[in-house]
């Protein structure tokens, strides 16, 4: 994934003006914000044969879970449950993945910062 979102930085394409790109930190969204359209699914992150992933966050600096500056850590909530996609304008990544409470469905997305993405 690192390789990914330095890969969509170097490309020399602009930023799009895609909503996506400027969530620097878990942004919710409604279903009809989703930019279908430039979003390319790219696979998930989700283990395979894991039916209920960790729920256990890394924030070795002391971030927070909506910190701009938290770690991107495939094997830590929320990431373990994201999808990734590509921007077809930019080549730039997003991670998305829906929070299921107990009354309430709530899509999230957060742009991929190569330089947060640890292990």
């Amino acid at each position: 994934m690192k390789q990914l979102a330095e890969a969509g930085n170097r490309r020399g394409n602009p930023v799009c003006g895609s909503w996506p790109h400027r969530a620097a930190a878990w942004e919710s969204f409604t279903e009809d914000r989703w930019p279908t359209d430039l979003m390319q699914p790219l696979g998930t992150l989700r283990a395979d044969g894991v039916d209920e992933p960790v729920f256990e966050e890394f924030h070795p600096h002391g971030t927070r879970y909506d910190s701009v500056g938290a770690p991107i850590s495939v094997a830590h909530f929320p990431f373990n449950r994201c999808d990734v996609y590509r921007c077809t304008a930019c080549a730039r990544l997003v991670l998305r993945y829906t929070e299921f409470g107990g009354y309430y469905v709530d899509h999230r997305a957060r742009r991929v910062d190569a330089a947060l993405v640890s292990g």
